[in-house]
Order: structure tokens, then sequence, then C-alpha cells
């Protein structure tokens, strides 16, 4: 398989269609090999616009959906960014070719450790793996300047909110299926925040993700 050619297709058969028009993150995703993040067995399908098995239930967002949220983002090279669910590795490798660090956190023990080896091959090192459920939050290191969740979630924490510097921006999928819908959220300062719907899509939750409050009669 021509793996260079097939790249150059996703980009301009499934990606800039989709309205991801910045050239930076087009050269980004020609150069990085999706490839090498997909589970062996799905080698010959990680430039299709699917979403990809990685395992324990879990999947891999598809390249146009990726793509989209990296242009969106607008990460900038002093940016300390969060990644809730670490999962194959690709978006982790892309928000760090972009930011200044990333903290990336994974419920899965495999999947860090899968990550932690591919990101080390494609020599990414500003990266902090961790093991943990940050479906919910994650203040350890303080605030971020970015906060990207890789799965949705019915409602957004307040804790994440709590976690942006003024200036900061996050990306999440809320909602219930069918519909659900990605957001950007700007720290405007002061606990203000101006949200953005992006677009309209559907992807798994997020485990342990913040439940609403549902009335039984």
């Amino acid at each position: 398989m021509d793996f260079a050619q097939a790249r150059f297709n996703m980009v301009e058969q499934q990606i800039r269609p989709w309205n991801v028009l910045d050239q930076h993150v087009l050269d980004m995703l020609l150069d990085m090999r999706r490839e090498d993040f997909v589970p062996a067995a799905y080698r010959n399908l990680a430039f299709v616009d699917m979403e990809i098995p990685l395992g324990h239930g879990e999947v891999m967002l598809t390249p146009k959906l990726e793509a989209r949220i990296i242009q969106e983002l607008n990460i900038k090279k002093t940016d300390k960014v969060l990644e809730v669910g670490t999962g194959s590795g690709y978006m982790t490798a892309m928000l760090a070719r972009e930011a200044h660090h990333v903290y990336s956190v994974e419920i899965v023990p495999e999947f860090k450790e899968q990550a932690a080896e591919k990101l080390h091959a494609h020599g990414v090192h500003n990266v902090t793996l961790e093991e943990g459920d940050a479906a919910q939050g994650w203040d350890r290191h303080g605030k971020y300047d970015v906060i990207v969740l890789s799965g949705s979630v019915p409602v957004l924490p307040e804790a994440f909110f709590a976690s942006l510097n003024p200036g900061g921006r996050m990306f999440a999928i809320v909602g219930d299926a069918p519909v659900m819908e990605g957001k950007q959220i700007t720290c405007l300062g002061d606990g203000a925040c101006r949200t953005t719907i992006l677009f309209e899509t559907c992807v798994p939750p997020l485990r342990n993700a913040l439940q609403p409050q549902r009335f039984s009669f």
C-alpha cells in the first residue's frame, strides 16, 4: 500500500472538504504517519473515513474530526494542553507538534503503554502520559491553555471551565446520541466563557462521564 498517497487522498477527499483549510494543519496531517498509530489489524484502514476500534470498547476518531479539532483550537507553541483520553496517541502527537507541553490522561493502562511506545518512536517528548479518570476534570497541573476531550459527554463538568486560563480554549462533544454538538469554549476571564457550536456529530462517550439529573416518574 502506498501510504503517502493514501494520506494525500485522505487530506484532499475527506479533510479539506470538511472545512479544514489551514495549510499548516494540512501539512502536519500529510507528514504524520497515522498508519503507525492504528492497531496493526486496521493499518490498511488508517485513512478511511471511519472510527477505528482500539479495543476495550474504545475507538479512534475519524481523520476529519481529529483534523477539525486541531484547526479550531489554534494551538500556540506556548500552550499547556490537557487531553482527556489518550487512545491511540495520534491526537496526542498532533497536539504535541503544536504546543509547549501536553498532559494526556488515559483510563486504560494498555492504551497508555502503547501510546508511550508510539510517541517515543516518533520523537515526541513534550508529553506527559498519565493513567487515571479525567472525565470530570484533572487539575493536577494547574490551569491549561487548551483542553481536549476525546469522547463525548452528556454535560460538560464545571471543573473543566475552572481549569482554563484566560484566553484558553476547550473542545468538547456534548449531548446524547444520536445528535451531539462539537463545541469550542473560550475563557474570557473572571469565570466568563464564550461557547461556539462548530458542528453536529455523534461519538462514543467518555467512561464515567458526568450524567445530568434525569427525572423518573
